[in-house]
């Protein structure tokens, strides 16, 4: 056979062959470190995704703030070195500002209601998130948000006299602190357990499951009763490389992220009620039951921090049309009194 033969027929046999499927790798970082349930979840999500897509579809994971606080997720994602996350409110604020009203402070009395504005809001949630350039494979619920302290915390003015903890560049806590009288101190995630150490700070917040897989709790002997807020996440996936998968694949995509984020929720809420109680038993000493002038007090100051990021974070309109469906779910359930106990 001549040369211009064999070529002929190896062009040939190579437009014959069968292309190639194309493998889509999503890398994915969260502050979640390996070993906690966020990842063990995840892993089980990832396990099924690649067998329903033979492999076309699977995320390469960094977990534990490999990739840096989530302001650096998002400015990776942004230029293409990662494709999705797994975010707490910090992280979407900065796509989606509006979204962070489910953080907001002293919102939410109990699980009930922070499930009743999802139903009633996602669909303006997902748009806000979808502006932002991500695709929202679900909302994860991170649990209600309590103070850690050094020192006792009985009431709201006792924060005063805190070196407290704020997550740099997180206006919802900054509302929070500034409507208590608090000047908190601003650091990185991963400058947290150091400045603990040193004596920089002594009062952190965050959800009990949280607190324990960085073990701040190792370094705080008190928790305030009243929880500060619910805190609300989402694993998203960069609508760029959402929209470079096949409508087949985007299917399959969502079904089992809903699917593995519906049973992450559960087990999240579950499991912090436990690290609460584990929390206690392992010494940490738990506040008094708020008196009921505290508890108006902390209303009071709900309110006001939440007016301080209209603007800033969500329009006036949001604000009001999540304030009044609560006062309404309130009155139809006569629980307008009645507090999530930690």
């Amino acid at each position: 056979m001549t040369c211009s033969k064999t070529a002929a027929f190896v062009l040939a046999a190579t437009l014959a062959a069968p292309a190639a499927a194309e493998v889509h790798v999503l890398k994915f970082a969260t502050l979640a470190p390996e070993g906690s349930t966020w990842m063990k979840v995840m892993h089980d999500l990832n396990s099924e995704l690649e067998q329903r897509t033979a492999g076309q579809v699977k995320f390469r994971m960094y977990p534990g703030g490999i990739e840096g606080d989530e302001k650096d997720v998002v400015r990776k994602v942004r230029i293409g070195e990662l494709q999705a996350a797994g975010f707490t409110g910090v992280g979407m604020g900065e796509i989606a500002p509006e979204v962070r009203i489910l953080d907001a402070p002293w919102l939410f009395h109990n699980d009930g209601e922070v499930e009743f504005i999802h139903k009633k809001f996602d669909p303006v949630f997902d748009a806000a998130i979808e502006k932002g350039g991500y695709a929202n494979l679900g909302f994860t619920d991170l649990g209600w948000v309590y103070i850690f302290s050094k020192n006792p915390i009985d009431k709201p003015s006792d924060m005063r006299a805190q070196k407290m903890w704020v997550w740099e560049g997180d206006p919802i806590a900054q509302a929070a602190y500034k409507a208590v009288g608090v000047d908190p101190i601003p650091l990185s995630v991963v400058d947290v357990m150091s400045s603990l150490e040193t004596g920089l700070i002594n009062a952190v917040y965050g959800p009990p499951m949280g607190v324990i897989a960085l073990q701040w709790f190792t370094r705080t002997k008190y928790i305030y009763s009243t929880p500060v807020a619910h805190s609300t996440g989402a694993v998203l996936v960069s609508k760029r490389a959402f929209s470079q998968l096949s409508p087949d694949q985007q299917k399959t995509l969502l079904e089992v992220a809903a699917k593995h984020i519906k049973r992450l929720n559960e087990l999240s809420r579950k499991e912090n009620d436990q690290a609460l109680l584990s929390l206690e038993k392992q010494g940490l000493v738990m506040s008094p039951k708020p008196t009921p002038q505290d508890t108006q007090r902390l209303e009071r100051l709900g309110r006001a921090a939440r007016r301080q990021l209209v603007g800033v974070l969500y329009p006036q309109s949001l604000l009001d049309s999540v304030e009044k469906a609560l006062g309404q779910y309130r009155a139809s359930r006569h629980e307008g009194g009645k507090r999530k106990k930690g």
